[in-house]
C-alpha cells in the first residue's frame, strides 16, 4: 500500500523571463485534497505543475515531497511517488491502447521489466474507471483527440503513484468527459494517501470537483484555500480581468462573465 504523501512548497518563486510568476509561495498539499490550478493564459500553471514535478528549477525556494527535497529523489523512486500528465503528447509509434498504458507501470517493474498480472489488471482497471475498457486492443494512432486524452489519463492512473500532477487533463473533451474524468479523479484521490493537483480553465467545474484551488494571478500573487473561497466573483475577476458575477439556482451556483453596460456617448 502507498504511504501519505504530502508535498510542501517552500518560499517558490517562478519567473518567465523577466515577468515572475510566483513571489515566495508557501503552501503544504496533504493526501485526500483534490486541487485545481487556476489562472489567465500565461499565469504559470504548466510552469508550476513542471517545477512541482521536478522537471523545472524554481527561481528560487525549494520543493519536498514526504520531507526529501523533489531534486533529491532517485528518478525510479519519484516515478513511484509522482505522476505527471503534459499538457500535450505525441504517439511516435502505433500500439494499442492497453500497451500504451502500461508503459506508465516502469517504475513498479524489476528484472528484465516483462510486465507481471498485477500491472496488466492495473492497466485494465484504469481503462475501467475512464470509460475505456472497449478500446483495450484500439491502434492509439487512430483515436481522436479527446480519446487520446482519456487514455493518457487512464495511463496516469496505472502509474499507481499517490500523487498526480495533471496539465489541463480536460482538453479537447466534451462536458460529458470532462464530468466523467473528474469523477474518476475524485473517486481515485478518495484512497489512501493520494493528492490530485490539475490545471482547468472551467471554474465552475473547479468549483464542483476539487476541495481546494490556486489561483494565480501571473503577477506574482496566488491564492490557496478551499475552492469555494478561493474561486470568487472578487478574486477571479482580478486575476482573469474581466467582471464575474455568482448566480445561483437552489444549492446550485456558478461563475458567469458580468453584463459590461456601454457608456452613452
Amino acid at each position: 500500500m502507498n504511504t501519505p504523501v504530502a508535498l510542501h512548497v517552500d518560499r517558490l518563486t517562478l519567473r518567465a523571463g523577466t515577468r515572475t510568476l510566483l513571489d515566495g509561495f508557501t503552501h503544504t498539499f496533504y493526501p485526500g485534497e483534490v486541487w485545481c490550478i487556476a489562472g489567465p493564459n500565461g499565469a504559470g500553471k504548466t510552469t508550476l505543475i513542471s517545477t512541482l514535478a521536478g522537471l523545472t528549477r524554481p527561481a528560487q525556494g525549494h520543493i519536498e515531497l514526504d520531507g526529501i527535497r523533489v531534486n533529491d529523489w532517485p528518478l525510479a523512486r519519484l516515478a513511484q511517488r509522482r505522476a505527471l500528465m503534459p499538457q500535450t503528447s505525441h504517439d511516435a509509434f502505433s500500439a494499442s491502447v492497453l500497451d500504451i498504458v502500461l508503459l506508465n507501470r516502469f517504475p513498479h517493474l524489476g528484472g528484465w521489466g516483462w510486465e507481471r498480472d498485477e500491472d496488466r489488471a492495473a492497466a485494465h482497471a484504469a481503462l475501467d474507471a475512464l470509460g475505456l475498457a472497449p478500446f483495450a486492443s484500439r491502434d492509439v494512432l487512430s483515436l481522436s483527440g479527446g480519446e487520446r486524452q482519456r487514455v493518457a489519463l487512464a495511463a496516469v492512473l496505472c502509474q499507481d503513484a499517490p500523487l498526480l500532477l495533471l496539465d489541463e487533463p480536460l482538453a479537447h473533451l466534451d462536458l460529458h468527459h470532462q464530468i466523467d474524468c473528474l469523477e474518476a479523479l475524485s473517486a481515485w484521490a478518495r484512497g489512501v494517501g493520494r493528492t490530485v493537483m490539475f490545471s482547468c480553465h472551467d471554474l465552475n467545474l473547479a468549483r464542483r470537483f476539487a476541495t481546494h484551488a490556486l489561483l494565480l494571478e501571473g503577477s506574482g500573487a496566488a491564492h490557496a484555500g478551499c475552492a469555494r473561497d478561493v474561486l470568487t466573483p472578487e478574486l477571479a475577476s482580478r486575476a482573469f480581468g474581466y467582471p464575474l458575477v455568482l448566480i445561483r439556482d437552489g444549492d446550485d451556483e456558478a461563475l458567469i462573465p458580468a453584463l459590461r453596460t456601454s457608456t452613452p456617448n
